[in-house]
Order: structure tokens, then C-alpha cells, then sequence
């Protein structure tokens, strides 16, 4: 018998960049990451996917990048600036990540060129997922749009789209060369889509850290009040925790635990059986209510502790139940767990709050207590 073994590492290195006005003429970020980045005598090509409501939303926002790089001509802008549909649309349609392969073959992005994405959580994840499919990865920028990309998804390595009706069913593990946070993108949010990722600054807080946690309960006011500086301290803190769990993890999940899913198993089965008409931050506020419960049902969280999680999720203006949880006695949620397992890739992995503030891993649920826990925010409302 004979045999050759490998290893190596490759090490991946990306920042986070918080700016406001991200393409207006005095602010030279982006362009000097454009200039600074790579090979300084080879010339750079860079096209942009534009998220639909975004576009809508600041209708200027072509034409400043346009007028961008004649200011910065650090890069060859491609002539076509793509704007495509957003939200989970975006995912559950191959057309639309095929328009972004399109786009990079036509204009020939290589591998040491840019797909810059503009958009929220789902739009970036699609065009991640083309992009890093297309000569097995090109270089891509994220901008996202909404809160919850800002602080969590737009900061993170994965991408992915729809598939078989599952979540996320295809997808890769591809860093972004940079992140751009532009605080003008959230002005134009409407209030539902301005709270919504704050579920996910309340699941890194519970699980990861209690002081945070704290400061969610006595800022929750102030941030259905819009207060931008509030939000833009939310967003910092909340991308920073989920950097350090990436960094000091398991980046890219060879293994199956996952605790920033927190809250996510019956979140993302929500998503399906509400048509999406659920935002991916409202499932989760919902999620997170159901491992709440339950992990005061195994024991592990105190009623008022409990009572504490529940009362910051409703003060965002959340809903902590939806119908869909309790459909056919449960049965649906039931096949979101095991759907969960499957995508986990073998054990169950779940976890849950041993006290607020610590997330604990447990590899079984008791579905009988899950029921309970159901029950339990149908009778608050």
C-alpha cells in the first residue's frame, strides 16, 4: 500500500469598513481599497450587482458610481451596472445568480478583478454564490444594504442560494475581500426591514455576551425610535461578536456545531411555510423565542429569565408566534429539525441558553417539551 498525505492553510484576511456615502466624491475609502488592493501595476476591472429595492430606493446611486470612478479612475468600471430582484426571490431562482455569471463572463472579470453587490442578506448571498463559482472565484465586495447584512450575514463567509426546497441547499464557503457598512443605505429602510436585524444582534448577544445583551434591553426604544447613532453602535457590536466567533471557530463548519444558528432551526422551516412573507430577522425573533422557551423547559433558564428574552423581543415590535409553528400538531416543525440535522450533516447540534449571556450545545430535543414550549407563546399572543 502507498499513500501521499497534504496539508497546507491558506490564510484569508478581510475588513470591515464603516463609512457613510460610500460613492460621494470626498470620500476616497472605496477607492483606495480599489487601489491598495492586489497587484499595483495590473489593472483592475470591477462590475456592480445592484439589489432592485436598493436601486429604487436611491435612484441616484448609478449615476454617482459611475461619475465615481471617473473622479477614481482606479479601476475599469464595466459599462453595465446590473440590477436584479432582492429579498428570497433572488434565491429560489436560478436565472438570477446565472445573470451574475452573465455579467462577469461578458465583462471579463478575472480572477484578480471585483464583483462589487449592493443589496441585502439574500441578494448578497446569491451573488457570492455566482461569484465564487465563476472561475472558481473572483474577488467580491459586499455593501449590504439592510440592517441584518450589516451586522451579520454581509460580514460572514458564506453564501449560498435555494435549492429542492431547502435553505441554502447550494452554497460555499468564500470570504469577500472587503465589507463596506454605508449608514446612508439604512436611511431609506422601512421600519419592518430597520428592525428586523436586530433578531440577529439578540441571538449573538444571548449566547456570546450578557453586557451586550443589557444594552439591547436598554436601547430597544431608542432603536424602534430610529435613533441612527444607536443603530450604528448595534451594528458595530454586533459584527464584531460575530468576527470573533468566525475567527476563533470553525470559519468554514467542518464540524456540526454552529452557534451562531442560534434560534435559526425553526427560523429557517418558518421562512418556507410562510412563503417568505416572514423576513428572515422576524423568523429568527421567533426562533429565538422557541429555544427560549424550551430552554427554560429542560431547565436551564429561570421564568424570569425566560420572561426577560421575550419581553426585548416585543419591545423591537416582533412577533414571538406564528401559526405556521403549530401546524399539523407540530408535525411541520418536526421536519424542520430533521431538515436541520441533514443540513448540519449528521448530528444534531443545537444550541441553547444555559444562562443568558452562554450558549450551550445539546445533540437531542425532546419534541414533547418543544410542543409545550409552542404552546407557550400561543397563549401570549
Amino acid at each position: 500500500m502507498q499513500s501521499l498525505e497534504q496539508y497546507f492553510q491558506v490564510p484569508f484576511r478581510y475588513q470591515v469598513i464603516f463609512s457613510k456615502g460610500l460613492f460621494q466624491q470626498d470620500n476616497p475609502v472605496f477607492k483606495d481599497f480599489i487601489l491598495n488592493f492586489g497587484l499595483a501595476d495590473f489593472r483592475k476591472r470591477i462590475v456592480f450587482v445592484i439589489d432592485k429595492g436598493v436601486a429604487d430606493a436611491h435612484p441616484n446611486l448609478t449615476s454617482q458610481i459611475v461619475q465615481y470612478f471617473e473622479t477614481f479612475p482606479v479601476a475599469d468600471l464595466a459599462p453595465e451596472i446590473l440590477i436584479l430582484p432582492g429579498g428570497e426571490v433572488c434565491k429560489n431562482d436560478p436565472r438570477f445568480y446565472e445573470e451574475v455569471v452573465r455579467a462577469i463572463d461578458e465583462h471579463r472579470i478575472d480572477r484578480h478583478s471585483f464583483v462589487a453587490c449592493i443589496g441585502g442578506g439574500a441578494f448578497l448571498d446569491m451573488s457570492g454564490y455566482a461569484a465564487a463559482i465563476s472561475h472558481r472565484g473572483v474577488k467580491f465586495i459586499r455593501i449590504p444594504s439592510t440592517v441584518l447584512s450589516q451586522n451579520d450575514s454581509g460580514v460572514g463567509v458564506k453564501n449560498g442560494v435555494n435549492y429542492m426546497g431547502k435553505k441554502n441547499f447550494l452554497g460555499t464557503f468564500a470570504p469577500p475581500v472587503a465589507v463596506f457598512n454605508d449608514v446612508n443605505l439604512l436611511a431609506t429602510l422601512n421600519d419592518r426591514d430597520w428592525r428586523s436585524g436586530i433578531a440577529e444582534a439578540i441571538k449573538v448577544a444571548l449566547i456570546k455576551d450578557l453586557a451586550f445583551f443589557q444594552w439591547l434591553e436598554a436601547n430597544a426604544q431608542a432603536m424602534n425610535e430610529r435613533n441612527e447613532a444607536v443603530m450604528i453602535e448595534q451594528i458595530y457590536r454586533c459584527a464584531e461578536l460575530h468576527m470573533q466567533h468566525i475567527s476563533s471557530g470553525d470559519p468554514f463548519e467542518l464540524g456540526s456545531a454552529r452557534p451562531l444558528d442560534f434560534g435559526h432551526w425553526a427560523a429557517h422551516k418558518l421562512e418556507y411555510l410562510s412563503n417568505f412573507e416572514i423576513r428572515h430577522g422576524e423568523a429568527v425573533a421567533i426562533g429565538i423565542a422557541l429555544d427560549t422557551a424550551y430552554s427554560h423547559e429542560i431547565g436551564y433558564l429561570t421564568a424570569e429569565e425566560r420572561d426577560r428574552v421575550i419581553a426585548v423581543i416585543r419591545t423591537l415590535g416582533f412577533d414571538t408566534y406564528h401559526p405556521a409553528l403549530a401546524e399539523n400538531d407540530k408535525a411541520n416543525l418536526f421536519k424542520g429539525l430533521q431538515e436541520f440535522q441533514e443540513h448540519l450533516g449528521g448530528q444534531l447540534c443545537i444550541t441553547l441558553l444555559e444562562k443568558l449571556g452562554k450558549g450551550k450545545e445539546v445533540h437531542e430535543m425532546n419534541f414533547d417539551l418543544i410542543k409545550k414550549s409552542v404552546d407557550f407563546l400561543a397563549q401570549l399572543g
